[in-house]
């Protein structure tokens, strides 16, 4: 049977073509708006590969290029009853561009009409987020995900032998969040979530699994382990709050240099008085000393410096840092290079505001064009980077305090 059926879909979209278009080429926007992961080569025979967390893959080929009007791939997804092809077309309408997806080569079997329900869903879903990422940068699939409210961790060797766990699957919970429906169910720091809905939780990947199909307002129930005994319990799930981020470099700048005063603050008030020597000392093998925390302090806003960088090169850019600054012969690189505990302070001071002047000199037209990079720039830098004392490490300053000062009585 020759498959010549097709699938029809449009929207409008308040940007210009081209960056409609950059929508079916770039990786990271790709992903910020169709699918999980996304490769892809934007030449004629280049590759297009797709994935979805779901375990949905889709493999195809450029066939066509002609920016900004017009774009065309073959798709072949897992599962796919065959090959199909994908074209987008792109109209300017003033100061919005219509988009048009033809998704043709269909057959008429059984499997073609399941495939065929499956796409009338899925592309007026997807061409939504698409208008939503490129109009405002929020990624619809985010904002409207089931909230559970915890800050979490994974559960390491260390984690088991502190929670005398019996192995080492699970989440560990560091804290909730106000208002959500883990603080209402009485979820406390160092709880060890194991299931959600019937799903086993292995590690922190397993919750895509455990929330797939489930909305905002549903009570699925929960297992977790505290002080050794496993206790059940229904959690309601709530929605996440849509951050708003300042629309100009400037103001932007001003925001995270007030935050970032509000940090240094406290952690210099935390380490006052601490010498030199007790800033140096691990609390235990393996275990970063206070010099080595403030260290990885200063080669986290370093990175963050050189992600910003990637988005402004539009290369491809993952969501976070990728422990890069955990690296410890980075951070001993450091440490040496600056001994004095207040000479790494004065150097994460000035690393912090060379990332607030960083900011301030962000172009319009990242901000305006490359909504969906400039809202992870700017969430990680009022929302990260302020809390990575008082939220992440205040504790860990604390313990490497304490185990200073015992050995130097002993």
């Amino acid at each position: 049977m020759v498959e010549t059926r097709s699938l029809t879909f449009a929207r409008t979209v308040r940007a210009a073509p081209e960056q409609v278009l950059r929508g079916f080429t770039h990786p990271t926007l790709l992903r910020d708006w169709l699918c999980n992961s996304a490769t892809s080569h934007a030449i004629p025979g280049g590759h297009i590969f797709l994935s979805w967390r779901q375990g949905y893959q889709v493999m195809g080929r450029y066939t066509q290029l002609d920016a900004p009007r017009s774009i065309a791939f073959t798709w072949q997804g897992a599962g796919d009853p065959a090959q199909t092809l994908v074209s987008v077309t792109v109209k300017p309408a003033g100061e919005d561009s219509q988009v048009t997806i033809v998704h043709s080569g269909l057959g008429e079997s059984a499997s073609w009409e399941l495939q065929a329900a499956r796409w009338n869903q899925d592309w007026p879903e997807a061409l939504e987020n698409l208008q939503s990422v490129l109009e405002t940068g929020v990624d619809l699939r985010q904002a409207r995900r089931p909230r559970l409210g915890i800050f979490m961790d994974e559960v390491n060797q260390k984690v088991v032998e502190r929670l005398r766990l019996p192995g080492a699957a699970g989440v560990l919970i560091q804290g909730t969040a106000e208002g959500s429906g883990a603080q209402a169910v009485g979820l406390q720091k160092d709880d060890v979530l194991v299931s959600l809905n019937g799903v086993p939780l292995l590690n922190p990947t397993s919750f895509e699994q455990a929330l797939f199909g489930l909305n905002a307002g549903d009570c699925p129930p929960i297992e977790f382990i505290r002080g050794g005994q496993k206790q059940a319990a229904a959690l309601t799930l709530s929605s996440f709050p849509i951050p708003e981020y300042p629309d100009s470099a400037a103001a932007l700048a001003e925001k995270v240099r007030g935050l970032y005063a509000e940090e240094l603050v406290q952690l210099r008030q935390h380490l006052a008085g601490l010498s030199d020597a007790e800033a140096a000392a691990q609390p235990s093998e393996g275990e970063w000393s206070v010099k080595e925390i403030v260290a990885h302090m200063v080669l986290t806003d370093r990175d963050y410096q050189g992600w910003v960088a990637d988005m402004l090169n539009d290369v491809v850019v993952e969501d976070w840092l990728q422990m890069r600054p955990n690296v410890t012969p980075r951070i001993q690189a450091l440490t040496a290079r600056l001994p004095a505990l207040e000479a790494l302070l004065d150097e994460l001071e000035l690393t912090l505001e060379e990332t607030a002047v960083m900011i301030a000199a962000l172009p319009d037209s990242f901000i305006s064009q490359r909504k969906h990079l400039y809202r992870r720039a700017a969430q990680w830098a009022t929302e990260v980077t302020p809390i990575h004392y008082s939220e992440e490490h205040k504790e860990q300053f604390q313990a490497a305090i304490d185990a200073a000062k015992l050995e130097n009585k002993t």
